[in-house]
């Protein structure tokens, strides 16, 4: 690990200058650390606000980034105005990327920096994830794949060097809980980020509020089934998120699994 550490400072070190898509998750956090160690100030991090990212996420990139004294861009976008966005389909994550990276590539350039990192890691090499082919079209770098890091790995180094984001939970933009098909509404992601913020509040760490038209339907790890057995904390819920919007509310009987709305396409 330490080895492959060494390849990603000399890595990083031979682009001279970077601009890091800074998301604020445990693999962009980890990039921006080293990048930051390695080229000074000449790296910079740009972070996209936009209704499909929650707000809490984005007011702790801006507190990390200013703790490291990272010069630090927030680039408003609106994924629903892109053409072909909203209709959800299966290759929605290729046309979001498209148009985030260009812009991102766009102010990189306009700052003066040589090029556009991004913090997608090994394990992503394994599930069906259409942007990677509009980060390979647009030349941005993965510095983590290049030098074969895996998430494990990531979040090991992480915690060397204390970064809040070691244990963070895996996080995904809000449109991946709308199954493929469905049009995606900005009322839609306001409801998903609420409930799942609620839900954070409420101690379930790593939780996925997906979204079936008006039903809710709750994704949960093997630890947190216990908590959902308690009749007055499921009524609670229930009320909640039906108070948000939505009509029904279910929990999964299968644990959450990064990438479920994916097994829908081989349907």
């Amino acid at each position: 690990m330490i080895s492959k550490l060494d390849k990603l400072k000399e890595y990083l070190q031979s682009l001279e200058s970077c601009a890091i898509a800074f998301s604020g998750g445990v693999d962009s956090t980890l990039l921006l650390a080293v990048a930051k160690e390695v080229l000074g100030d000449k790296c910079i991090a740009i972070t996209i606000n936009s209704s499909l990212i929650p707000g809490a996420e984005l007011k702790e990139a801006k507190a990390f980034c200013e703790k490291l004294g990272v010069k630090h861009f927030v680039l408003e976008v609106d994924e629903l105005a892109t053409p072909g966005f909203k209709e959800n389909p299966p290759d929605r994550c290729y046309i979001c990327k498209h148009g985030i990276f260009s812009k991102i590539i766009a102010k990189a350039q306009g700052e003066g920096v040589r090029c556009v990192c991004e913090g997608s890691n090994v394990d992503d090499e394994g599930d069906y994830r259409p942007g990677m082919r509009a980060i390979a079209e647009l030349g941005v770098m993965s510095p983590l794949r290049a030098v074969r890091l895996t998430k494990d790995e990531i979040r090991a180094l992480s915690r060397m060097y204390d970064l809040p984001t070691w244990k963070k939970p895996s996080y995904a933009c809000l449109a991946s809980r709308i199954p493929y098909g469905e049009i995606i509404t900005r009322e839609k992601l306001k409801m998903i980020e609420e409930a799942e913020q609620y839900l954070h509040e409420l101690g379930f760490e790593q939780i996925r509020v997906r979204v079936h038209e008006n039903l809710a339907r709750l994704e949960l790890t093997e630890e947190d089934y216990e908590k959902i057995y308690d009749k007055a904390l499921r009524n609670q819920i229930s009320a909640h998120l039906k108070k948000l919007g939505f009509s029904f509310v279910s929990v999964d009987l299968m644990p959450y699994k990064t990438g479920n709305m994916n097994s829908m396409l081989s349907k």
